[in-house]
């Protein structure tokens, strides 16, 4: 049996009963989402096909995961929580946005290797004073729409919740607090006299970092990884991807939206409730 989720705010239910009809299956409605139950299988260039005609949100669930069985969430933070990649954002207060910012697109996009990628980077920022990171956490950093009502019903759900991010844990720790999020993983900006050095403290916390994260936090709740949902925009987000029962690509980079079992284009972080199954 093939499960097929639609959503997204100009969903209609004649849209729904129309993808119903093309793929032979039975529609349930449920308050804010449509769920397809059918015995075809739906290619790749068939589901592609389907999601070309809509604009809505168009999802087959893998096989073998049980969205009621779901325990974890991991989410990536920098464009996917929240709607900005920090380190451009800092980069703003020296004045080189636009080639940090270039430089962050490629390794989204696959194209650059992340951790060398991170250390370019955080070494242009040497000299900064630490007061920028406040003002980009405070007047330029914003949730995504549906992180809210994500998380509380997430929590109802007893399903657990962990940030990672390639980013730095000056956010995820903030954000840890406000949201009292389970876990956090990020890297640690070195800062001497209240200036950033160009450097990171430790390991660079990449795409390995956040497969291992998944795997480690897996068995410490004592569940199989078929029970965990990854969530990510980048590239360096796809081997975490790989290591969960549902990856969830969020408006993200057009290699990470081939690789995830799920896509997210239309629906806000709220559409990871509908792939769960979990209405709001």
């Amino acid at each position: 049996m093939t499960t097929i989720i639609l959503q997204g705010h100009d969903l209609t239910k004649e849209a729904a009963q129309h993808i119903a009809a093309k793929v032979g299956g039975r529609l349930q409605e449920a308050r804010s989402f449509y769920t397809i139950s059918t015995d075809q299988d739906l290619s790749h260039a068939r589901l592609a096909a389907l999601r070309s005609e809509a604009n809505f949100d168009i999802n087959v669930l893998p096989p073998d995961f049980q969205p009621e069985r779901g325990k974890l969430l991991v989410t990536d933070m920098d464009s996917t929580l929240i709607n900005i990649e920090c380190v451009d954002e800092i980069a703003d207060f020296m004045g080189i946005k636009p080639q940090i910012a270039e430089i962050t697109e490629a390794a989204m996009r696959g194209e650059l290797n992340f951790e060398s990628s991170l250390t370019k980077r955080v070494g242009l920022l040497k000299g900064l004073d630490t007061a920028a990171l406040a003002h980009v956490y405070n007047e330029r950093l914003q949730l995504n729409p549906g992180a809210e009502i994500l998380i509380q019903r997430l929590k109802e759900n007893n399903i657990k919740i962990a940030l990672v991010s390639g980013g730095f844990t000056f956010f995820t720790g903030k954000l840890q607090q406000r949201l009292q999020l389970d876990y956090t993983l990020a890297n640690v900006l070195e800062i001497t006299d209240g200036k950033l050095t160009g450097q990171v403290v430790g390991s660079i916390v990449g795409a390995d970092s956040k497969a291992h994260f998944l795997l480690e936090l897996a068995r410490e709740l004592n569940i199989e990884p078929v029970q965990t949902i990854a969530m990510g925009d980048g590239a360096n987000d796809l081997k975490m991807m790989t290591n969960a029962g549902l990856s969830v690509a969020y408006h993200a980079k057009p290699t990470v939206q081939q690789q995830a079992h799920a896509a997210l284009n239309y629906c806000g972080l709220e559409g990871v409730l509908g792939l769960l199954q979990i209405d709001f």
